[in-house]
C-alpha cells in the first residue's frame, strides 16, 4: 500500500497562491490514480481534482476550474496542486487521495493523506 504526506498548506490573502504537495512512499504513485479533497468542518469531503495514471488527463470541479492544476512528478513520486487567484471559500483541509478508479468520489479512494490546513482570508 501506499502512503501519503501533505504540506505546503498555510495562510494566504484571497487573490493569492499556494502549491500543495503529496510525497508517496511505499508504492509508486505511477499505479494510482490521484486525486486531490477538501473539507470544512460540518461538511462532506468535497472533490476538487483528479489526474489520471499516466498524467495525460486531469478532470476539475466546476468550483476550481481555471484556477487550480493537479501535476505528478511520477519519479519523485509526488503529487502537486496548484492553487491561483484563492477564494476565502477556499478555505478547507486539502487532502491527497489515492485510488484505482477514475472517480469524483471519496469512497473509490483507498489510500489517504492527513490533510494540511488552507486557509484564506479576505
Amino acid at each position: 500500500q501506499v502512503q501519503l504526506v501533505e504540506s505546503g498548506g498555510g495562510l494566504v490573502q484571497a487573490g493569492g497562491s499556494l502549491r500543495l504537495s503529496c510525497a508517496a512512499s511505499g508504492r509508486a504513485i505511477s499505479d494510482y490514480v490521484m486525486g486531490w479533497f477538501r473539507q470544512v468542518p460540518g461538511k462532506e469531503r468535497e472533490f476538487v481534482t483528479s489526474i489520471r495514471r499516466s498524467g495525460g488527463s486531469t478532470y476539475n470541479a466546476d468550483s476550481v476550474k481555471g484556477r487550480f492544476t493537479i501535476s505528478r512528478d511520477n519519479a519523485k513520486n509526488t503529487v502537486y496542486l496548484q492553487m491561483n487567484s484563492l477564494e476565502p471559500e477556499d478555505t478547507a483541509v486539502y487532502y491527497c487521495a489515492a485510488g484505482w478508479s477514475w472517480s469524483t468520489s471519496p469512497k473509490t479512494y483507498d489510500y489517504w493523506g492527513q490533510g494540511t490546513q488552507v486557509t484564506v482570508s479576505s
